[in-house]
């Protein structure tokens, strides 16, 4: 992606395009896997921790970014590449490896469907397997 289609994405979620909020949405978009804010901190060192937190919380109220509790006590974040915050197609599995601590996207499988009770609403869902990933099992 470039800085137009970044532009653009920022846009499509009715997000007005600062020189920070390109900056974070590069960051993210560019990232192998979902990031925490230390991580994305460490990556843009040119904009203050509580900039980044706010820059995030406005991209998740835009659902621009999906927020991931992996358990470590740290949310990690990934670009949520779903056309409508109606309709998330792009919710998918994430796997954790309890040895090197990475967190990977496995895009290939949806979310399972979870029927819950008449009396409750969900507000959003968070599936991760936790376990060894195949290079840390391999050694």
């Amino acid at each position: 992606m470039n800085h137009q289609s970044f532009t653009a994405l920022l846009a499509a979620h009715d997000i007005r395009p600062t020189a920070n909020r390109l900056l974070i949405v590069a960051t993210l978009a560019n990232a192998a896997s979902p990031l925490s804010m230390k991580e994305i901190e460490q990556q843009i060192q040119s904009i203050d921790k509580s900039s980044i937190s706010r820059t995030l919380n406005l991209f998740y109220a835009h659902h621009l970014v999906h927020a991931l509790d992996d358990g470590t006590g740290s949310v990690k974040y990934e670009l949520c590449h779903a056309k409508h915050a109606d309709n998330d197609e792009d919710a998918h599995v994430h796997f954790f490896c309890e040895q090197c601590h990475k967190v990977f996207c496995l895009h290939e499988i949806p979310l399972p469907a979870v029927s819950l009770p008449a009396d409750y609403e969900p507000h959003g869902i968070n599936f991760v397997v936790k376990g060894l990933c195949p290079k840390c099992r391999k050694r």
